[in-house]
C-alpha cells in the first residue's frame, strides 16, 4: 500500500523556480515567453474555427503562408504585436490588452 503522508506535494509555482529559475532569469523568462505564445496561439486557432476559416484563408488574408500560421498557432513562432492585431483584424475580430503593473518580487 501505498503510503502518502511522507511525501511532499509542490506547487507548480515551486516546480517552475525549482526546474527553471527564479522569475526574472534568463530561463525561466524565456518559459514564461513560450507560455505566453502558446496561449496567444491557441486563442487565434479558437476564433479562425469559429470563423470558420482555414488556416490557409487565414494566410492569404495577411500575406503569410499557411505554415505560418500553424506555427503561430502551435506557439512555435515569435509573433509580433503588429502581426497579432492584423490577425484578429483579418478574423474581424476585437482583441483587448490588459497591462496591471507587477509588484516588485523580493528575494
Amino acid at each position: 500500500m501505498n503510503n502518502n503522508k511522507n511525501m511532499k506535494i509542490y506547487t507548480l509555482k515551486e516546480v517552475e523556480d525549482k526546474l527553471l529559475g527564479k522569475i526574472g532569469t534568463p530561463d525561466r523568462d524565456d518559459y514564461e515567453l513560450r507560455v505566453k505564445l502558446m496561449q496567444f496561439g491557441q486563442l487565434i486557432k479558437e476564433v479562425r474555427r469559429e470563423k470558420s476559416l482555414s488556416q490557409e484563408q487565414l494566410g492569404n488574408r495577411i500575406g503569410v503562408s499557411k505554415s505560418q500560421i500553424s506555427k503561430l498557432e502551435n506557439g512555435t513562432s515569435n509573433m509580433t504585436l503588429a502581426t497579432i492585431l492584423k490577425i484578429f483584424e483579418a478574423m474581424k475580430s476585437e482583441l483587448h490588452f490588459e497591462v496591471r503593473a507587477q509588484e516588485e518580487l523580493t528575494a
